[in-house]
């Protein structure tokens, strides 16, 4: 029996996921890279948790981080997050960006905020698994979240 990874892939996108973008330092310049990886792991200690695929442009910058800063979106984000998403350069510039305790930036109106330290890496077929320890977060309570379902974005209804 053979495996179709194409429908596999197409099956794992019939679950809706919240869209967010994790940020490093790529040397002096801030990198962006859209995620829907993003989980939480354990309140005590506070861990989070999302995915890295080993082929990607940026894996090193995020692989080899110390800290990693994960932004959650809002619908008026779906012009970054598609930006972020695509192979090439990941900049930040033209992105409203606040400093954070650790280096890697925060999207000035992410609807949600964690500042990571690395806590561990794991293996995972073709992905890495990052696992933060969150030192600071911060969350606003306005706005629609950004969705990814079947290949594209999405709302919710409220």
């Amino acid at each position: 029996m053979t495996f179709d990874t194409k429908a596999f892939r197409h099956a794992l996108g019939s679950f809706p996921t919240g869209v967010a973008v994790v940020t490093a330092m790529g040397g002096a310049d801030p990198v962006g890279m859209t995620v829907n990886s993003f989980t939480s792991v354990s309140l005590d200690p506070p861990l989070v948790l999302w995915c890295l695929k080993k082929d990607s442009h940026r894996f090193h910058v995020f692989a080899d981080a110390s800290a990693f800063t994960i932004n959650i979106l809002g619908t008026e984000h779906e012009s970054v997050s598609s930006r972020l998403a695509k192979q090439g350069e990941h900049s930040l510039q033209g992105v409203d960006l606040l400093e954070t305790e650790l280096g890697p930036p925060a999207l000035a109106d992410a609807h949600a905020v964690f500042e990571c330290a690395r806590e561990s890496v794991h293996e995972a077929g073709d992905h890495l698994i990052l696992i933060g320890r969150v030192v600071q977060f911060a969350r606003r309570d306005d706005g629609a979240p950004l969705v990814f379902y079947r290949g594209r974005y999405g709302a919710l209804s409220g």
